[in-house]
């Protein structure tokens, strides 16, 4: 081997959807250096060197997969954007976000534990919201269902660290198909970008590359963190 050639440590990680957004963008990302596995109800548009999974996070079994022994890695990308005032939302619209964002998840790492203790250090990286930090009109929903997340994110990395690490995402509003009618126009994309210190609403690129980090050996010494990628949201007031 001559000194232009490196080696690469061939991680096996694991998306919880990777069709389109987020997902999407960390698949494409790490697929050239890495073994992914996307686990998600359609296969359109999934990176040609992934290896895809039918799966609903909501009512199937993880466990039921063949997925490989050792998972070094694992993101949970499903989500909801359901910003209503709390008294238009009935009390199931509350379930129906704790389901999706928090009890799918849930059942995910506990079905895939054996394989995560399998792993050298193996890195989770899960998602929360910029709302669960900064108290926001219209979110009472999201922000409790995501805020569920930091908080076992933070128990889990406490009770299984060392042999894995547990770190959170926590972006304020993003460009992609989530937030589609949020962000249907560039006139839209605008004013929602002129309410953040960086003035632009987030891209999947800037997701993904912090979860990117988060799944690599560069982030070995952090865990039970939840890091704010937000154009300066959470702890920047400029007005």
């Amino acid at each position: 081997m001559n000194s232009s050639e490196k080696y690469i440590d061939m991680k096996n990680i694991l998306l919880i959807g990777g069709s389109y957004g987020i997902g999407h963008e960390i698949a494409s990302m790490l697929s050239s250096e890495h073994n992914i596995h996307i686990a998600s109800r359609t296969s359109n548009n999934i990176p040609s060197n992934c290896t895809h999974h039918v799966f609903n996070a909501e009512t199937d079994d993880i466990r039921d997969l063949d997925l490989p022994e050792t998972l070094d890695g694992f993101v949970y990308c499903p989500g909801s954007i359901n910003l209503r005032p709390f008294k238009m939302l009935k009390p199931e619209a509350f379930e129906d976000d704790m389901r999706i964002n928090f009890h799918a998840m849930v059942r995910s790492v506990h079905g895939i534990l054996p394989r995560l203790k399998n792993s050298n250090q193996a890195s989770l990286v899960l998602f929360s919201t910029v709302a669960v930090k900064v108290g926001m009109p219209f979110h009472t929903s999201v922000a409790a269902a995501k805020g569920a997340i930091e908080g076992f994110a933070k128990a889990l990395a406490a009770e299984y660290a060392p042999a894995f690490r547990v770190n959170v995402i926590a972006p304020s509003l993003t460009d992609t198909p989530l937030a589609g009618k949020l962000l249907a126009s560039e006139e839209k994309k605008q004013k929602m970008g002129e309410r953040h210190p960086l003035k632009r609403v987030g891209t999947a690129k800037d997701i993904a590359s912090t979860a990117a980090f988060l799944l690599s050996d560069n982030s070995s010494w952090m865990s039970g963190q939840v890091l704010g990628v937000d154009g300066g949201m959470s702890t920047l007031n400029i007005n």
